[in-house]
């Protein structure tokens, strides 16, 4: 019996291991806590049922997650009605717009909060401003730590010049990409290992001029790279993806190949994307050992 014992104690006082980390990230949607006809919401926004919460919360344990970064949601006890709180904690930007990006993150996880990413919200006097970027650094167990950014960036300006002197949409997108830039320059300069996800409302491909501009501060890895989304798609046709998952620093080596994932709703009517989300959950997988 007292060998059993010093041996329990010797494992009990080892270190734990790093283990792999899901990391997703998801738009859903104007999820709110607001009622319908709240001056802070679209006239005419469909209004969420408590079936319809409920199937939300069936796609996030289906996503089983470790890291979620979501967007378009209105805080915390918005985003308890879809992930549990006794089993997630929330982080979400210092600012009071219904449409946020933050965090969900399952519990045991070591999470340190980082300052906002407020410079991505260009507007922040307008009654709708651009969304602050939502900082924090992950550590699983005793394995390294990686930086994230939960980011939704300017729309109307999905592909395409960032200089068109005709868009300011697409002028404000090269704006936040500069700020992008700067925040993965930091990230090489300290050396750690980040990861940018969210809705970035742009697609992109090999020669895309906004991808260009954040690959000048360190090479990335997209996961999202060579695929089409199946959300939605309509007669079997596949869209361009918004949204991304983009991986640097060691981060690049971490993804477990082939751990691209989209969760894809299984409701086939279309009224239905009001009441989930127009995007379904990507995510991959990656090994910080």
């Amino acid at each position: 019996m007292r060998p059993l014992l010093i041996a329990l104690s010797v494992l009990l006082a080892l270190p734990a291991a790093a283990q792999e980390l899901k990391i997703a990230a998801w738009n859903i949607a104007w999820l709110t806590t607001k009622p319908a006809g709240h001056p802070d919401l679209p006239r005419g926004l469909a209004t969420r049922a408590e079936a319809d919460f409920a199937r939300l919360r069936a796609y996030a344990e289906r996503l089983a997650a470790d890291v979620v970064a979501i967007q378009e949601v209105d805080g915390p006890l918005a985003a308890a009605r879809v992930f549990d709180a006794r089993r997630h904690e929330f982080h979400f930007p210092a600012e009071t717009d219904t449409q946020r990006a933050g965090f969900a993150w399952r519990r045991g996880l070591n999470v340190t909060r980082n300052p906002d990413v407020s410079a991505l919200d260009l507007a922040p006097g307008a009654r709708r401003s651009l969304r602050r970027g939502a900082d924090i650094t992950v550590r699983s167990g005793e394995g390294p730590p990686i930086r994230l950014l939960s980011i939704h960036l300017d729309g109307g300006c999905a592909q395409g010049s960032l200089r068109r002197p005709d868009s300011r949409d697409c002028q404000n997108l090269g704006r936040q990409a500069e700020i992008l830039r700067d925040w993965i320059a930091e990230r090489r300069r300290e050396g750690v290992a980040f990861a940018i996800l969210g809705d970035f409302n742009r697609r992109m491909d090999r020669g895309d001029e906004f991808l260009a501009m954040l690959t000048e501060a360190a090479p990335l890895a997209r996961p999202t790279e060579g695929f089409a989304n199946p959300c939605w798609a309509r007669d079997s046709r596949a869209r361009d993806f918004v949204d991304h998952i983009l991986l640097g620093g060691p981060a690049r080596d971490w993804m477990v190949r082939d751990s691209f994932r989209v969760l894809v709703f299984t409701e086939r009517d279309r009224s239905m994307r009001d009441l989930l989300s127009d995007h379904c959950p990507i995510s991959v997988r990656i090994d910080p050992r």
